[in-house]
């Protein structure tokens, strides 16, 4: 248990810093246009944040989360995002069920929309605690002109510094990781009597390969400026130790729960109580316990709108950084969301469906 909790904190940590890399270079590459044009739309955040969060997996939640964290989206568009996604389970329902999976995501597609701009009429900007406009500094004549060149790339290489050889390092550990099937955060086979979860290669491995060869390429050219501030500095030193460290505890405290805690059966013969229990299992920032509703529903055990209540509510790992990043905020989101599930599901379970 303890090592398969460690290779899944190490594979979501490696992740959020991939992401949080490729955020951090295209917003000096584009001199942080990018950043503050999606800041001052608030309907364009909350948009594009729901598209992301629909993605299967938890990459669109991540690279929201990142964004969030360095004030390039605001507090409603975080709350799209995260009842948007259904992180691993995503791909669990588009193999079990897929008409209804299709139905889910564009109802909480519309949900996430609504929510995320009501929050925002609600809950002003100065509640968040991140109160500089954005902590992505952009310095002049950080992405040289001939960058891309092998000129440069051979001398980044020769003259390879003691953090760029670190960080390329970091990279290939994550990516044999990936290929030998040693991070497990792929698709989900569910286990029809027990219920527990068996993870395979899947196509979510694919893209984290494809972004990781782009960091990697990043990495071999960006000049010791851009190296130093902006990845060893800020994203390794201010987010690595402090995001693996709460990930580490929060999936090995679920672990344990779920270890020593078996509630299935009685699940079963609740039905309006499992609506209550499936959005307060959606507070779990974990991809694994959401399944026995998708499970449960498959088996034609609960109605769409408990499985819906539990969809809006949980968000698979993609939260996880947020709680290491600004516990105000993953309790605060949480909090809207876990409301706006208890009103779409008991609207839902008294109309009968």
């Amino acid at each position: 248990m303890l090592i398969n909790v460690i290779r899944q904190t190490i594979m979501i940590t490696s992740l959020v810093m991939v992401m949080m890399l490729l955020i951090e270079y295209f917003n000096v590459l584009t001199n942080g246009r990018w950043g503050n044009n999606l800041f001052k739309s608030k309907f364009k955040q909350v948009f594009v944040s729901a598209l992301l969060g629909l993605i299967p997996g938890c990459i669109g939640g991540f690279a929201v989360v990142s964004m969030f964290t360095h004030n390039l989206v605001n507090l409603g568009a975080l709350v799209a995002t995260m009842i948007a996604s259904s992180g691993d389970e995503a791909f669990v329902m588009f193999s079990m069920i897929p008409k209804t999976a299709i139905i889910l995501n564009v109802a909480i597609f519309g949900i996430a929309i609504a929510a995320g701009l009501v929050t925002n009429l609600f809950i002003k900007p100065y509640s968040i605690p991140f109160p500089e406009k954005s902590h992505m500094v952009v310095h002049k004549l950080e992405i040289k002109a001939d960058a891309h060149s092998w000129k440069n790339i051979k001398e980044n290489i020769t003259k390879i510094s003691f953090p760029r050889a670190i960080l390329i390092m970091g990279l290939f550990m994550f990516l044999f990781g990936i290929i030998t099937g040693q991070f497990e955060h792929g698709g989900h086979e569910i286990g029809q009597s027990t219920g527990q979860v068996h993870s395979e290669w899947g196509l979510e491995n694919i893209l984290f390969i494809g972004l990781t060869f782009i960091a990697f390429y990043i990495l071999l050219i960006v000049d010791e400026h851009f190296l130093e501030k902006h990845l060893w500095k800020h994203i390794i030193k201010k987010h690595f130790i402090k995001i693996f460290l709460w990930t580490f505890g929060a999936l090995l405290g679920i672990e344990l729960l779920l270890t020593y805690l078996d509630i299935l059966p009685w699940l079963h013969n609740n039905k309006l109580v499992v609506l209550f229990i499936a959005v307060l299992v959606g507070i779990i920032p974990e991809s694994g316990p959401h399944l026995i509703f998708v499970t449960l529903f498959f088996n034609n055990s609960i109605p769409f709108s408990i499985l819906l209540a539990n969809s809006i509510v949980q968000d698979g790992h993609s939260s996880l950084p947020l709680l290491a990043e600004s516990k105000k905020n993953f309790f605060l989101m949480k909090g809207i969301n876990l409301l706006v599930g208890l009103i779409v599901g008991l609207t839902g379970y008294f109309m009968g469906w």
